[in-house]
């Protein structure tokens, strides 16, 4: 009897101490709930504010680096041109060829200030400005190009932005740009010098519209001169 009773006391010792080791298995690991760690978010400061596309600085610099990208498009422009003269020279044979002189004056009123202008001869850049301060508008006139260009028949093409300037009943004219495009054709014999005066103006009479106003004329002079001259 003894025996069983010591069997019996042994049995519940065992179990007693497998169901405390199961229970401290189950309980989860300090610091631990049973859930992912939840990850650490880091607030990032907007790009926007990074770089500072707001500040005023920062759009002077934009500008800069545009009129800087716009100067070396027109010198690879103007060297394409020069390229393809004297590979046109070289074919043809010429020994004189002829010369262009090419002249911009602005004639408009007051109700007018020009934004944007580009000049294109043969389809090649010659002359492009973005107007930032109004300093083109200051110019009267000026030279576009003065060079020399194979004998034959050539096309002057101008395209504008124009920026209305109204007073009085017609200042909403202030919120309005016009688009004037135009082009000119020409030929330039062997041996000569041919200059063009491209001169924007502006129509007049009360019953026009101020988009019918704007307009461009051309003059041309063509004088022979020797192969110097060229």
């Amino acid at each position: 009897m003894e025996r069983i009773l010591r069997s019996l006391l042994l049995v519940m010792v065992i179990f007693t101490w497998t169901s405390s080791a199961l229970a401290q298995s189950d309980d989860p690991a300090p610091g631990s709930d049973g859930a992912a760690p939840a990850a650490t978010q880091v607030a990032e400061e907007p790009l926007d504010a990074q770089i500072g596309t707001d500040s005023p600085d920062f759009n002077r610099r934009l500008l800069t680096a545009e009129e800087e990208v716009n100067g070396l498009k027109e010198q690879v422009f103007r060297a394409k041109a020069t390229l393809q003269l004297l590979k046109e020279i070289v074919i043809q044979g010429s020994t004189s060829g002829a010369r262009a002189v090419l002249w911009h004056k602005n004639e408009l009123g007051p109700a007018f200030t020009i934004q944007s202008v580009a000049y294109y001869l043969d389809g090649q850049s010659i002359y492009s400005k973005t107007v930032l301060d109004e300093s083109l508008s200051g110019k009267s006139e000026f030279k576009l190009h003065d060079g020399p260009i194979p004998a034959g028949n050539h096309t002057i093409a101008v395209s504008m932005v124009l920026r209305g300037n109204g007073f009085g009943v017609f200042s909403y004219v202030d919120q309005y740009t016009f688009n004037v495009q135009s082009s000119y054709a020409f030929t330039a014999e062997d041996g000569k010098s041919c200059e063009v005066w491209v001169r924007v103006k502006e129509r007049k009479g009360i019953g026009r519209s101020f988009v019918e106003r704007p307009w461009v004329e051309y003059d041309l002079s063509c004088t022979r001169v020797g192969p110097s001259g060229i």
